[in-house]
């Protein structure tokens, strides 16, 4: 196939063509300016000449020299040397003035093509009057502060994944070399080893699947289907039944139709991690109360238990990822910190309101309100 038939190809061409031939910002704002200018001073250079050489003319008939087709032809050549001085000062201003106001715009694209991944602590710290400009580089400024925090959360969110995930390999690790390094090791120790080895295996597990899932909830929700928070809660509370028991924890609930649009497998996630993290962080003999509602129109899910106190200084650190409070808050409850985040995550995909509070007694109160 012949590319210059090709279409495509064609099509790049013209574009790189047009975007070659297209003048620089200055030379445009130099043409409008002088245009501007030109297209009111000129007519009136030309007018002036005019009247001017009519009231020459006519004073001049009568005299003897010089004749009114030279008078006429000088008053014509100084109009054009006035007109050509005019152009050329107007374009030079233009031109000056468009560099003038372009050189803010020129020092914020340097700063920000020296702005990357790895030195986004640089800003752009425009100064000068409270203009359109000024304004831009103050935009440009916090969201260079939030690329950066951005930046530094996503480091720190893979450090901590590459711990979380680093530490039941090493406990695997451990127990099969210890096995393998015993020479008198008995069928029941060796069974031992591998079911603690399996146990470390489904922590890993369970970690990479709140992993994805978090993913998800971030990425947001591509397809939506009438759900009612009711019946989801009730099928959670089901397969968590047997958790409140063997932890001695009474579940009281008031279930009331509560009927959304979201993405049930997301909604199912992030009440079950709510009941979880309820009944993980709960004392001998707590309570767990849930509660699904309409409010206003909006539906309500609400999530709350006894448990250890928690400080208010201390909340927000519950909803970001493996920050776990005292000691309880560990692996050995069964959780792997990321239960909260993804219920934050889920609740942000379905633009819902997520407020937490702690109770003065112990335990946490977390409520979510649906538009």
């Amino acid at each position: 196939m012949n590319p210059a038939s090709d279409p495509t190809v064609t099509g790049r061409a013209g574009r790189a063509r047009h975007h070659l031939r297209r003048p620089s910002l200055r030379t445009q704002l130099t043409t409008l300016y002088a245009g501007l200018v030109l297209a009111v001073v000129v007519p009136m250079l030309l007018l002036a000449g005019f009247l001017f050489g009519r009231d020459q003319i006519r004073v001049r008939a009568g005299d003897a020299a010089p004749p009114p087709d030279t008078a006429t032809q000088q008053i014509d050549a100084a109009l054009a040397i006035t007109a050509i001085i005019v152009v050329v000062l107007t374009v030079l201003i233009a031109w000056w003035l468009a560099g003038r106001f372009l050189r803010p715009l020129r020092a914020m694209t340097v700063t920000a093509q020296e702005i990357s991944a790895t030195n986004l602590n640089r800003r752009l710290g425009l100064r000068g009057p409270d203009d359109e400009l000024t304004k831009l580089g103050r935009t440009l400024d916090d969201l260079f502060d939030r690329l950066d925090s951005s930046f530094a959360a996503q480091r720190h969110f893979v450090a901590n994944a590459s711990h979380e995930l680093r530490t039941p390999l090493a406990g695997q690790r451990a127990v099969l070399q210890v096995a393998l390094a015993d020479p008198d090791a008995s069928e029941a120790s060796l069974r031992a080893a591998c079911e603690e080895a399996l146990g470390l295996g489904e922590l890993q597990e369970r970690l990479i699947d709140a992993l994805l899932t978090l993913a998800e909830g971030q990425k947001g929700i591509e397809h939506r289907e009438a759900v009612d928070l009711a019946d989801v809660t009730k099928g959670v509370m089901l397969s968590r039944r047997a958790e409140a028991i063997r932890r001695t924890i009474t579940v009281q609930a008031s279930l009331n139709p509560a009927p959304i649009s979201g993405d049930p497998d997301l909604l199912a996630s992030m009440i079950g991690n709510l009941v979880d993290n309820a009944l993980r962080h709960n004392v001998p003999d707590g309570h767990v109360t849930i509660a699904t509602e309409l409010t206003n129109g909006r539906a309500r899910l609400s999530v709350g238990n006894t448990g250890p106190t928690i400080r208010s200084q201390d909340l927000r650190r519950l909803f970001q990822p493996f920050q776990r409070l005292g000691t309880q808050r560990t692996h050995t409850a069964g959780g792997h910190g990321l239960g909260l985040v993804i219920v934050r995550a889920v609740a942000e995909a379905h633009g819902a309101q997520l407020t937490a509070h702690p109770r003065p007694g112990g335990g946490l109160d977390v409520t979510i309100l649906f538009d």
